[in-house]
Parts: C-alpha cells; structure tokens; sequence
C-alpha cells in the first residue's frame, strides 16, 4: 500500500526485503533496453561499434543500479520513491528508443533521457528529505546530485553537434563511475561514509539476481525471434538449443552459491556493496554479447566462422565467469581458480576454431561452461568466516 506524504522516506532495518512490484516492472523495462544493445551489437560487430554500444549499455546499467541502489536506502512503497522508479522508466525507454540512431541522431534524447533521471532523482530526493529534517540522507543525495551535474556537463556538449563527441561521452561515463567508486567526494561534504554501504539489507543482493536472471532471457529470446523470421532446418535448431543451454549454464554459474554470497555481502560491510555493480556490469556485458552471439549463429550454423564472430562466441561467456569471479573475490576474497580453468577450455581450440562451423564453436564454449556445474571443485566459494547456511531438517 502507498503512504501519503513523506513519511519514513528512508528504509527502516526492519522492513520487508522483498521486491515491489513497482520495482520488478522497472527490471522489465531496462532488460528491454539490454536486449536492443545485444540486437545492435549483432548487426554492427566492429571494435569501434562494440566499444561505443559498450559505453551505451554502461550509462543504461548505471541508471539501473543507482536507482536500485536508492530503492535499498529509501521506502520504495512511498510516493516520492516511485515517483523515481516511473522517471527512471521513462528515461530507459528514451534511452532504448535512441540507441538504433545515437551515432547520427537522438543524441539529445539519450541525453536528457540518461541526465534527467540522475538528476530529477537527486532532486526529488533532496527536496524530500530536507522537508523531513534527515540531513544524513539528505547529504547523501546532494553527493549524488553533485557529480551527475558534472558528468551531465560533459553529456550534454557531447550531443551539441550532429554526431556524439564518444571523447566526451567517454568522459563522463568515466566521472559517474569513478565518482562511484570514490564514494562520490563533494565539497564541503565529503564522500559518502562507508557506514552507509554496510547497511544494506538482503533486498538490494536480491534486486542484482533478479536483473541478471531477466537479462539472461535475452540469450534465448534474440535467435528466437531470428528463427521465427525464416525456415528452421535442423541445424538451426541445433543452434537455438545451444542458446538455451548457454543461458541456462549461465544462471546455473550464476546461482551457485549465490544466496550465500548474497547475504554475505549484505552482512559483511561495504566492500562488497561497492563493488557489485561493477562487477555485475562485466556480467552484463557477457550477456550481452552473448545474445549477440546466437542471434548470429541462429542466422548462419554453417561454413566457416569469421574472425569477429568468433571473438564475440568466445568473449561473451568469459566476460560472464570473469564478473562472477570478480563477484566471488569481492564478497569473500577467495579466487574461485577452477572456473577460471574452465574458461580457458574454449582457448584451447581457438588456432583452428575459425575454419570450423560457428554451430560447433558455440557447442565447445557450452562444453566449457558445463565444467563448471559438472566440476565445481571446492564445496564453498568462501572463506571459513562467510558459513553456509545449512539446509533445513
């Protein structure tokens, strides 16, 4: 039920943990954004158009996390904070509807789409919690607020003339990240205390595993709906089986020991809340490039596989372990070596892959990935000092 007012603005300890309703839409909305990403990343494979969709999906996530973030620290069942989660909405979706065009054109649209909902939060944010007397939050916002002024400075000159300035663009992704991961300095105020960090609840580790689970579904929806164009002969079928089992490898890899590294990181203090959307971007990415993957491969199983193709089949599930890996050290500082030896299974073949059909390299890297849950070595991704929860009787 929604409240009036602006009362209790900031998330009580002892509230639910689980996600609004609200909130999960909000999920569906930006996997939609992360979809379109992995479509274009197909149709444009090159350096240069993978590094600037990269720098798209980047300022795409990044609005995701920072309003999941806010979702964690203030009551997502008052007004004010879904009032965000609709703006935030809003500029997903002026986001997704200008990526097919940002190199010639919308680069406005993207612009205020990803400025204007930092900052319009920030805002909202700001002015609440000043009328509720919280100074301690609302520092926090103004920290926020402060730093998405910056980047916005360099996004909007970024988009003033007819093609986007990628020197600029590039530099303001890197202020919002940075200044992320600073702990956002700000005159006069400082940075944001690491306190703070410690203080998240389980909510916030179960909004990442809920946002990778719906992005995962990307890799069986984008060969789909490529099979459903044309005839579907056996090998193409063979391709989309091996997108399936991909993706469920993927969320297997994922899930696996997830719930205890969740609650570590939301018990454990605040090197691990920092981190998460880092490392759960390189995931992303993985992800993304993944779906990429099989919406080529659905297209063309056969013949020989083009260097660029065989990069992107290759890249897309090791930049998925590497985040995992990175997500594992950061909670529990334990390096997790067997998915690493895993993951160098398909590097193996790679001298001779190019001249093999893109149906059988994708197979291999599947058979990679299926070490990992076949031979998961150690019974814990933890340290002594992060137990395991014990099944119940």
């Amino acid at each position: 039920m929604t409240t009036n007012g602006n009362a209790a603005l900031v998330r009580r300890r002892d509230q639910s943990t689980r996600a609004t309703l609200l909130e999960l839409l909000f999920d569906v909305v930006f996997v939609a954004a992360l979809a379109l990403t992995s479509k274009l990343l197909s149709e444009e494979l090159s350096w240069s158009g993978g590094a600037k969709l990269l720098l798209m999906l980047t300022a795409v996530w990044w609005t995701w996390s920072v309003t999941a973030t806010t979702t964690e620290f203030y009551d997502p069942q008052q007004r004010p904070i879904q009032a965000i989660l609709m703006i935030a909405m809003v500029g997903s979706v002026g986001m997704a509807a200008s990526l097919p065009m940002v190199s010639v054109a919308h680069l406005m649209l993207f612009v205020i789409s990803y400025v204007g909902t930092h900052v319009i939060r920030c805002v909202i944010l700001v002015t609440a919690l000043h009328r509720q007397g919280h100074r301690t939050a609302r520092e926090r916002a103004t920290r926020f607020l402060f730093w998405f002024t910056v980047s916005g400075v360099f996004w909007v000159l970024g988009a003033l003339s007819e093609t986007p300035n990628w020197g600029l663009w590039t530099i303001a992704i890197a202020i919002d990240l940075v200044a992320g991961a600073a702990r956002y300095p700000t005159p006069r105020l400082g940075r944001v205390p690491l306190p703070q960090y410690g203080r998240t609840t389980e909510h916030l580790g179960e909004r990442y595993q809920q946002f990778i689970i719906l992005a995962l579904g990307d890799i069986i929806l984008l060969p789909t709906l490529q099979v459903s164009r044309g005839h579907l002969d056996h090998l193409r079928l063979t391709s989309l089986l091996c997108a399936f089992a991909t993706m469920l490898l993927l969320w297997q890899i994922y899930v696996f020991r997830a719930g205890e590294l969740l609650v570590a990181a939301g018990s454990k203090g605040s090197r691990a809340t920092r981190l998460a959307p880092f490392t759960h971007l390189v995931m992303l990415a993985g992800v993304a490039a993944t779906a990429a993957t099989f919406d080529l491969v659905v297209t063309r199983p056969t013949g020989t596989t083009p260097v660029p193709w065989l990069v992107l089949i290759i890249t897309g599930p090791t930049l998925f372990v590497v985040g995992r890996v990175l997500f594992t050290m950061a909670v529990s500082r334990v390096v997790p070596w067997r998915r690493i030896a895993w993951q160098l299974l398909p590097l193996l073949v790679l001298p001779w892959a190019g001249g093999w059909p893109p149906v059988l390299v994708a197979t291999i890297v599947a058979l990679g990935l299926a070490g990992h849950i076949l031979f998961p070595g150690a019974a814990r991704e933890t340290t002594p000092g992060l137990r395991l929860r014990q099944p119940a009787d």
